[in-house]
């Protein structure tokens, strides 16, 4: 979206929280009619706009309101392991106060956000196996606005389990609307093609900074975005992005949007946060069965979860994988992901902030790749104000992502050298 639709949805979205949906109505009206609206953007299909919300009820029934400014069309349906309730909606722009869908009830945490392709998601972890017993939109004062009303109910295992078996959505429909990379696939031949992974991404915000409250989505797409830029200026180097915009991707996508356009390396981007706030410093990944340490370990653990936020069941590994010939190939993988590792630790060396024992290990699904050298960048810590102030700095950014340019030249010649 151009800067000036941004700033037209902000001044809408800032209108509607004061004003309410008849606010934006107007403005929407006397753009069209003084010309203010940029005709591209007045051309696109408008998303809805959620301006309230609030939750409601006990560990026995719980109900979950969300306003719109016009009519939403939805659908539910159930997860397990753990058990979540889906809504799934148009494109919505969410102008809520975050503590209006704070979890109470029935559900222990409420989720939501944009799924791509002209999509967004609801998603209601529930603390144990729930019923809806009521799902409609109610209209508001002659179609100023509507409301979503859903309202659930504890159930026990058995009763939950014939709502799954009942149900016929079967998780196909996301993996159609996202299932695709959104740049053209690389066409220079003989070029050394590097996928970056934006990490996080729609639905799932990733963390939240601990002083401006950004959103490692953002972070780590701005920094992607930097990346692809300065090795695409680099000869015989062909890098594109996974995710271009603010949509969400499964983890199992973004390895085979890889994959499909040959990426000869993966490197997914993140900034995490930890309790330890005084820890801060760029950490590198790559993939094993067993976690390099206790930090590792609950870091793989939580980015595993992208999934499961985004209300996606969990894939099990293609059966290819377990093949004897494939298993092979994920070892020479390995020891490539393991070179490339070590070289970003080299080039970071003495020109930024590094973690204790940089190079570390464990089971990242988005590192699943068989036939990609993969590593995850933990750029630094969202937790940390000092790494926290970094990562919003475009400077530093562009310094970086200049040593993983080098840190990767490094890398090939090395492989080309050793016939990979």
């Amino acid at each position: 979206m151009k800067p000036s639709a941004i700033h037209m949805r902000a001044s809408l979205l800032s209108a509607l929280l004061r004003g309410g949906a008849r606010v934006v109505a107007s403005l929407f009206v006397a753009g069209a009619l003084l010309g203010t609206l940029p005709m591209a953007y007045a051309a696109e299909p408008v998303p809805l706009l959620a301006f309230g919300a609030r939750v409601a009820g006990d560990d026995a029934r719980t109900r979950v309101v969300v306003e719109f400014d016009r009519k939403p069309d939805f659908s539910i349906h159930y997860v397990a392991n753990p058990v979540r309730v889906v809504v799934d909606l148009p494109e919505t722009a969410f102008g809520l106060k975050p503590e209006s869908l704070e979890p109470r009830g029935l559900f222990e945490a409420i989720r939501y956000g944009g799924m791509g392709a002209g999509s967004s998601r609801l998603v209601l972890s529930a603390k144990g196996p729930v019923a809806v017993t009521r799902a409609e939109v109610i209209e508001e004062e002659g179609g100023k606005s509507y409301r979503l009303v859903v309202d659930a109910e504890k159930v026990d295992q058995t009763r939950f389990d014939a709502l799954l078996g009942d149900q016929q959505w079967t998780g196909s429909v996301v993996a159609a609307k996202t299932d695709r990379p959104t740049i053209a696939p690389a066409q220079r031949t003989g070029a050394f093609v590097i996928a970056i992974d934006a990490g996080h991404g729609g639905i799932d915000t990733g963390a939240i900074g601990s002083g401006t409250k950004t959103e490692e989505k953002h972070v780590t797409l701005a920094f992607a975005q930097e990346l692809v830029a300065t090795l695409n200026r680099e000869s015989g180097a062909e890098a594109f992005l996974t995710r271009d915009k603010d949509v969400f991707l499964s983890l199992p996508q973004r390895v085979q949007i890889a994959r499909n356009k040959g990426a000869n390396l993966f490197i997914s981007i993140h900034a995490d946060t930890l309790r330890q706030k005084d820890i801060r410093g760029a950490t590198v990944y790559t993939i094993s069965d067993k976690a390099s340490d206790h930090l590792a370990a609950d870091l793989a653990q939580r980015e595993n979860l992208s999934d499961e936020i985004a209300g996606v069941p969990l894939q099990s590994e293609p059966a290819e994988v377990a093949d004897i010939l494939i298993d092979l190939t994920r070892r020479e993988t390995q020891a490539f992901s393991v070179n490339m590792a070590r070289t970003v630790v080299s080039s970071f060396e003495g020109q930024i902030n590094l973690i204790n024992n940089p190079h570390r290990h464990a089971g990242f699904r988005v590192l699943q790749a068989p036939d990609v050298p993969s590593i995850l960048l933990e750029l630094g810590f969202m937790s940390n104000k000092d790494d926290e102030k970094l990562l919003l700095d475009p400077e530093w950014r562009k310094k970086v992502s200049g040593l993983l340019a080098v840190a990767i030249k490094r890398y090939r010649e090395q492989a080309v050298a050793n016939g990979g």
